[in-house]
């Protein structure tokens, strides 16, 4: 289904909106247009009758504005230069809070209970211009119950979960940002699967007030485009403490450090084969690549994680489910049911052993002598059928971590579906992250 599939560039559509080349009720109007031709078929958006009259109001009350702020600088020259994002749309996972829109969470809960302040992320946005389009589809609360969404290209296949709304309407081309989240693999599994890069920051690098919590030490807002220049300009945006100016990586590529031992043995054959086909192509343009015998308590490693998400997300849910647990769909009640079996005791212990571990994980790519892990960003292709989002097991370790990490599309299994590459960097390395993410895309796409 091809023509589920569209480019839009985020960088580009952001020049032209500010140059004046194009603007925003056009943009708003093209954002209409495609998601009516082809949200019927994909599902990323939750339903929103009076979409094309908010936006489109949306969009000249903006331009109205900007006339005005700049009405007393007539010479263009000397006009300021209007923000990063002007009329640029983008969706928002609907755990994100925004202000004039209801937020779900994917969840049949009532109109209002997860009402609250707009998130701060948006904030973010709608400062820097931004339109929002809308919410998209997650998977209930963002655990683990699909949503409907489909992936653009088979629609008989998951687009990856939670975040499954964003990062579908990104690569059928209904937005050229989203907005999504990751506990464990939501943002970055999506991507691979619906072939787009999404980025996942930093813990805490990007602020979640505002944002439906699933397990607040893991939670993190991420976002989806089609390259690597998108999701670095929306960084640039939205993320603390960016510089102010980033370009190409100084120096030598990176040293990239591939991950080998039980935990790269969940990957399957064709993402196996896919690595080693990356491998040699990154080899050829100059990359260095070293194996690191790392994580031989890979098992161990999942328990903790899980003794901790399931903790935190049973106490968030604390309230609400006491008053429409009967609401709740059963892979999120029992979810919450097997965190509230989680002691006190077995808690504290599982973050002593995940402080450990990022500390152990970190300490081996210094020992190798790695820049960035490499890593297929999920096990595979995206599976046949809509009832799962996927296994996340292929992020598991580096969301436990906290770590900064990128998907890259990377080339497409036998069935035509894409596949998707991991770049995972130091805690903190974020824009160093991005700019060798950027290296590693151009080499890929001349290999």
């Amino acid at each position: 289904m091809d023509s589920l599939l569209r480019h839009r560039s985020l960088v580009r559509e952001a020049a032209a909106l500010r140059s004046g080349a194009d603007d925003p009720v056009a943009a708003a109007r093209r954002t209409c247009d495609r998601i009516d031709a082809v949200d019927p078929h994909v599902l990323a958006f939750v339903p929103e009758p009076d979409r094309r009259a908010r936006l489109l109001d949306e969009a000249e009350r903006a331009v109205a504005a900007w006339d005005s702020a700049t009405a007393g600088a007539p010479d263009l020259a000397n006009r300021p230069a209007k923000p990063p994002l002007y009329g640029v749309t983008v969706g928002v996972k609907d755990i994100i809070r925004v202000d004039g829109l209801p937020t779900r969470a994917g969840s049949v809960l009532p109109p209002g209970v997860l009402a609250g302040p707009q998130a701060a992320v948006v904030d973010r946005l709608v400062a820097a211009g931004a339109l929002i389009a809308g919410k998209t589809v997650t998977a209930e609360f963002a655990v683990t119950a699909p949503g409907p969404t489909r992936n653009p290209h088979h629609v008989a296949h998951t687009p990856g979960g939670s975040s499954s709304g964003s990062a579908a309407a990104v690569a059928a081309g209904m937005v050229p940002l989203a907005l999504g989240t990751q506990t464990v693999g939501s943002v970055i599994r999506p991507a691979a699967y619906c072939g787009i890069v999404g980025f996942e920051p930093s813990f805490d690098r990007v602020p979640t007030a505002g944002v439906i919590p699933n397990a607040v030490s893991f939670d993190t807002v991420g976002w989806y485009a089609q390259d690597v220049a998108g999701v670095t300009l929306a960084a640039s945006v939205l993320c603390d403490g960016w510089p102010a100016e980033t370009g190409p990586a100084p120096g030598p590529p990176p040293v990239l450090g591939v991950p080998v031992g039980p935990y790269l043995r969940r990957a399957d054959d064709e993402a196996l084969a896919a690595l080693q086909a990356q491998r040699e192509v990154l080899r050829g343009a100059g990359y260095t690549v070293v194996e690191v015998p790392v994580m031989d308590d890979f098992e161990e490693v999942v328990t903790q994680l899980f003794t901790m998400n399931r903790y935190e997300v049973a106490r968030a849910h604390t309230e609400w489910y006491a008053r429409f647990g009967d609401l709740y769909r059963e892979q999120t009640a029992n979810a919450l049911h097997e965190g509230h079996a989680v002691t006190d005791a077995a808690y504290e212990e599982a973050r002593a052993r995940r402080a450990e571990f990022r500390d152990r994980l970190d300490a081996a790519r210094v020992a190798a002598g790695a820049d960035l892990w490499l890593t297929p960003a999920a096990t595979g292709p995206a599976p046949f059928g809509l009832g799962s989002t996927g296994t996340s097991v292929m992020c598991l370790p580096w969301s436990n971590a906290g770590l900064p990490s990128v998907s890259l599309p990377a080339g497409h299994a036998a069935n035509g579906l894409p596949l998707g590459l991991q770049l995972v960097g130091p805690y903190g390395s974020d824009p160093a992250v991005l700019a060798w993410a950027a290296g590693v895309e151009e080499a890929l796409g001349a290999g």
